[in-house]
């Protein structure tokens, strides 16, 4: 039977990819008719979260519902993309949805839909506020798919707003203008709703200040009402009206403190404990970000000889500046050469994301993305060696783990006398890849 429904499952997210010619189409037309006819499940939702940006989303949302958990509370949360398997993407009441129920959603959004045009996120995001909508829980926390304005996600009053770093990502959608792209994510701010801005640069500050005012929105920022940043192995998080001692947050990389300390201010609001937070921030799980990886065929590859893995699905500039300081972090306490393998989507900004580890990386193996328009890596290596890096091809990933070994151990040396130090290994480029190695390395 679990059989069966597997694969009834898997034909009916099939048949979502033929409801519309394009993998995404910005508007809101298109699912706020299919909802209504599903009985509008969007504002059936307990207390409601809705978190854009473009880099920290997963993770921030990732703290947020640990410290909510760790509060005693359930949640609903609805993520994109998964890595592994497409239930990942929804969170039924602190449970990845089963099979039945996510099939049973589905089957009954395409009746509704009755063959209309819906692009497979719209469909997905559908069938998720559905599911909400049918299981109690005490908040739910609502990802942005892309953007803010125009998508899917955004058809629903959230009783709080949170916005990560803005940087430049997904330009064939929301272009090559910094301040354009910040005014789409801004699109999520409601009138009269509080929102909590992570970590921005001048011009998306703008644009996100004076979206808020338009709005009389209250807003509280990472630098300016708040403050989060680590101390002596803790965090500390700082406003106004309290000082917390934290424990250092469970993901790794600088960057997480700023993702937690929005979460935290958040958590707050939402009035969480300062207990809970504090056992959220410990606990909060989110794959593929800067995860270590030590057991399982490829990281066995590495770990017999002594080297690291390291996995993260970061696929743009602001990203992979975040992934290179983590690197240079790990750098500095135990040296080691640094190797790649990355695969990248063709229409990502490779020179941007390699340019983050020129000095850093000693070569980068590329590979291509199963059943992806990825960059081909013929052209991923050239783009490499142009950077003064090493740039091999590799078939696989299997292939790909070994060469970085070779050339890792190859590169720790001047001489033949000198002892081989193992590499670290950095698994990159994309969210598609991730979950390609999560995959194999099962």
């Amino acid at each position: 039977m679990v059989n069966n429904v597997s694969a009834q499952l898997e034909q009916a997210l099939a048949q979502l990819t033929a409801l519309h010619p394009k993998k995404i189409d910005l508007g809101l037309g298109r699912i706020l008719r299919v909802l209504e006819k599903l009985g509008n499940p969007q504002h059936k939702l307990p207390p409601a979260i809705h978190v854009a940006g473009t880099n920290g989303k997963g993770s921030t949302i990732a703290f947020i519902r640990a410290m909510c958990e760790a509060a005693g509370l359930t949640v609903h949360a609805y993520n994109s993309p998964h890595l592994v398997k497409f239930n990942e993407r929804i969170t039924l009441a602190s449970q990845q949805i089963d099979d039945a129920t996510l099939l049973d959603v589905i089957t009954r959004l395409c009746a509704a839909n009755d063959g209309e045009a819906l692009s497979f996120f719209e469909a997905t995001t559908a069938a998720a506020f559905l599911a909400f909508s049918e299981s109690p829980a005490d908040i739910a926390i609502i990802e942005v798919g892309l953007g803010g304005r125009f998508d899917a996600t955004n058809v629903f009053e959230p009783d709080v707003c949170a916005i990560t770093p803005i940087d430049y990502d997904h330009a064939e959608f929301l272009g090559r203008d910094l301040a354009g792209i910040a005014r789409e994510k801004a699109g999520i701010i409601k009138p009269h709703i509080p929102v909590f801005i992570g970590n921005q640069g001048e011009v998306a500050r703008a644009v996100l200040g004076g979206q808020a005012g338009k709005h009389h929105a209250p807003i509280q920022c990472l630098g300016e009402h708040f403050q989060a940043y680590p101390q002596h192995g803790r965090m500390v998080f700082e406003s106004d009206d309290v000082l917390l001692d934290l424990p250092p947050p469970a993901l790794f990389g600088a960057h997480q403190f700023e993702n937690a300390g929005l979460a935290i201010a958040v958590a707050r609001h939402m009035k969480i404990s300062d207990t809970a937070i504090a056992k959220g921030l410990e606990t909060a799980k989110w794959p593929a970000r800067m995860q270590s990886l030590t057991t399982g065929p490829l990281a066995d590859m590495v770990t017999n000889i002594g080297g690291e893995l390291w996995l993260d699905g970061g696929h743009n500039p602001h990203a992979a500046r975040a992934i290179a300081t983590a690197m240079a972090g790990l750098e500095a306490k135990q040296a080691r050469p640094l190797i790649l393998i990355t695969g990248i989507l063709a229409n990502k900004d490779i020179g941007g994301f390699l340019d983050a580890f020129s000095g850093l990386a000693s070569a980068v193996i590329a590979v291509s993305i199963d059943g992806h328009t990825s960059l081909a890596p013929e052209t991923l290596s050239e783009l490499t060696q142009s950077r003064g890096m090493i740039g091999q091809v590799a078939s696989n990933l299997t292939d790909a783990m070994q060469r970085a070994i070779n050339t890792g151990q190859a590169l720790s040396r001047e001489t033949a006398d000198e002892n081989i130090i193992a590499p670290r290994i950095l698994i990159c480029g994309s969210l598609y890849l991730a979950g390609e190695v999560l995959k194999n390395n099962a």
